[in-house]
């Protein structure tokens, strides 16, 4: 068989029913091959938007997503969500054409050298140098992506090679690969006194991230956090880990979280981290964060453990496993419950003095905050979110309530403006029968809004829910802030009106401008047939708060 038939025999044997992509000359026999294959193509409009879709899909699902992109410009457009994948540790295989061999580092029309462009942001990458290892490579690709903590692999495959003839035979088993052993199961040693200073703790804070999500660990880390009354706080990444609202919940932790979480980890006696990783939106100023805390940190990837904070009581495994030791040898000990009354009165009363809320108007003006609000509502609390990066970003992590994981899927570590609409395509390919909303900005969508073509031409009804403050927000609240004030590229100019562009990608279009119709405007959006937008004009300057400023300690919260 060809070796372009070779990629399709390999990818269904991983399991993969849908990837994203664009054809382009040095792609064309895998596309030719496509032709028979199988397998759902999804072609989007822009390789960044295939990226981000994979990472969507694989998000909502917890399967491998997968791109395809020629050479060229194809492959370097693909860099954006390979190192918002790196950053966020999402499941995700690209697969890249290359020039012929023989024009391979001679300035070749459309060459690039995607695998070294990459290599910082890939989990690993191949170049296939014989046509014979594209199932191999293939395979471990998708080995690597999904074990110990996940990651994009690269494949990038020259013309010439990929039209060749091939041997196929599947590969089977574990690949052979050297030096790859992600640890799995945590050291006994290190889990019992973790249980032992949990046990002994009077401010525990547990802290958990993206990690438990990846793990599927959910309800491990749930019922770890209720074997005794715990304080239970998540990352932006992590929210749906542990079900919101609950009496344990402090509310999302870091720059944009509350009061609550935030203080609760500065005056914490023991932190116990779970598939985070310390980074500086959560620690603000590092020199003074949890200044009386020791920590337990637990997380699959060695090198997260101590690179910010010290780490008192290391713990390499998958989370699943950890906790669930954890659970048992922390269970067995018998802690009096009654030793946290002191601990849990100090944060009730930051939870009332510190409620998270925000100034409504008497009259028909949208605040932000309202419209989230009003977006858990119209949706349940149970729709598949996919958000853009701003403040809105931010707002909906703060009021729209989380209760299960892989509802809520946003760029974390790269703040990828224009992940939105591509992410939520993919989500709703994967999980076709969940309501899927992309949150977005209009500084935001106007970056991918060409992906409104795919969902148009892929039939996939998606709803966008756009908050427009004719703003680049999140900026404008840091000049305001920080800047003294000196607004510079922040306004939009003249945008579009967007339910009539909407209308001419062929999907439905709505516009809200007063708040006392939102609610019905949300409802006619999610009940329209097929892909719709709903244009919500909000308060232009109005701020995220509370937030950590850049540099602060934690307990410097403003707002």
């Amino acid at each position: 068989m060809r070796a372009a038939d070779a990629v399709f025999e390999a990818l269904k044997a991983e399991g993969v029913n849908h990837v994203f992509g664009i054809p382009g000359g040095a792609n064309l026999p895998v596309y030719d091959a496509l032709h028979d294959a199988e397998l759902d193509h999804i072609q989007v409009r822009h390789e960044q938007g295939a990226g981000h879709a994979a990472e969507g899909y694989a998000k909502a699902t917890g399967k491998v997503g997968v791109a395809f992109a020629t050479s060229g410009p194809g492959a370097t457009n693909l860099v954006t969500p390979i190192a918002d994948a790196m950053m966020d540790s999402v499941p995700t295989v690209f697969i890249t054409g290359q020039v012929r061999t023989d024009l391979i580092g001679t300035d070749g029309f459309q060459e690039a050298d995607v695998t070294g462009i990459t290599m910082p942001i890939v989990k690993h990458s191949f170049l296939v140098t014989d046509p014979r290892q594209i199932p191999e490579y293939i395979h471990a690709a998708f080995h690597i992506a999904s074990t110990g903590r996940p990651g994009p692999v690269l494949v990038d495959i020259p013309q010439d090679l990929v039209r060749a003839d091939v041997d196929y035979e599947p590969p089977t088993g574990t690949p052979d690969l050297p030096g790859y052993k992600p640890p799995l199961e945590g050291n006994i040693k290190q889990i019992r006194l973790a249980a032992k200073a949990l046990a002994n703790a009077r401010r525990p804070v547990i802290y958990g991230g993206g990690g438990i999500i990846h793990a599927n660990a959910s309800e491990e880390f749930r019922e770890f956090c209720t074997a005794d009354n715990f304080p239970v706080t998540l990352t932006l990444m992590g929210l749906g880990a542990f079900p919101a609202p609950h009496e344990q919940w402090l509310g999302m932790l870091g720059m944009h979280g509350t009061r609550t979480a935030n203080y609760a980890m500065d005056e914490a006696d023991l932190i116990v981290a779970v598939g985070a990783r310390f980074d500086d939106r959560i620690t603000g100023k590092l020199s003074e964060f949890a200044p009386r805390a020791k920590f337990v940190h637990i997380d699959v990837d060695p090198a997260e453990i101590g690179k910010n904070v010290p780490a008192h009581i290391p713990i390499v495994g998958d989370a699943k496993d950890v906790l669930a030791k954890l659970n048992r040898e922390y269970r067995a000990l018998k802690a009096d419950s009654s030793r946290l009354d002191d601990w849990w009165k100090r944060i009730r009363e930051w939870q009332t003095t510190y409620p998270l809320r925000y100034e409504d108007t008497n009259d028909s003006e949208i605040k932000p905050q309202f419209m989230i609000e009003a977006m858990y509502e119209a949706t349940g609390g149970d729709a598949i979110i996919a958000s853009d990066v701003g403040q809105h970003q931010m707002w909906a992590a703060q009021y729209y309530h989380f209760s299960k994981p892989r509802r809520w899927l946003n760029s974390g570590g790269l703040g990828t403006m224009g992940f939105g609409l591509p992410a939520a395509i993919g989500a709703k390919v994967g999980c076709p029968d969940e309501t899927v909303v992309a949150l977005c900005g209009d500084g935001s969508l106007i970056m991918t809004a060409q992906e409104m073509a795919t969902a148009a031409h892929h039939d996939i009804p998606v709803k966008i829910f756009l908050m427009n403050n004719g703003h680049f927000g999140m900026v404008r609240q840091w000049q305001e802030l920080f800047w003294d004030g000196r607004y510079t590229a922040v306004e939009m100019g003249p945008s579009p009106n967007w339910p009539k562009l909407a209308e001419a990608f062929g999907w439905k279009g709505f516009q809200c401008t007063d708040k006392t119709e939102l609610r019905d405007a949300m409802a006619a959006t999610l009940e329209a047939d097929g892909p719709a937008l709903l244009d919500v004009h909000v308060t232009k300057d109005e701020n995220c708060f509370p937030m950590i400023p850049v540099g602060n300690a934690a307990r410097d919260m403003v707002g």
